[in-house]
């Protein structure tokens, strides 16, 4: 049986675009308590159907499922599902989307 997971109001769910943990793209190698506060890469898999305002209405969210994002460390909630990382974040945890 396959798990679907679909976000709620303004959640996304991301799966986490793995780097080299602790080495720069130029090969530099980095203490870990300086790696723990960047920001991080993702991959958007499914987006919820927007916050609900106070007028009754929904607002749409910015990303949209295949955008790669920038979101904070902190800010998602982890979970593994069949194996595989996945986070869900506030649409606000968001920084930037990739192009």
């Amino acid at each position: 049986m396959k798990v679907i997971i679909r976000p709620l109001g303004d959640r996304v769910l991301i799966e986490p675009i793995s780097e080299e943990e602790g080495k720069t793209k130029t090969g530099i190698y980095l203490p870990e308590t300086a790696e723990k506060e960047r920001p991080m890469k993702g991959t958007v898999v499914a987006v919820g159907d927007g916050k609900l305002l106070d007028s009754g209405k929904r607002q749409p969210l910015s990303v949209r499922k295949g955008n790669k994002v920038l979101f904070t460390k902190y800010g998602p909630t982890e979970l593994k599902v069949e194996g595989k990382e996945y986070l869900i974040a506030r649409e606000e945890d968001i920084l930037a989307i990739l192009d």
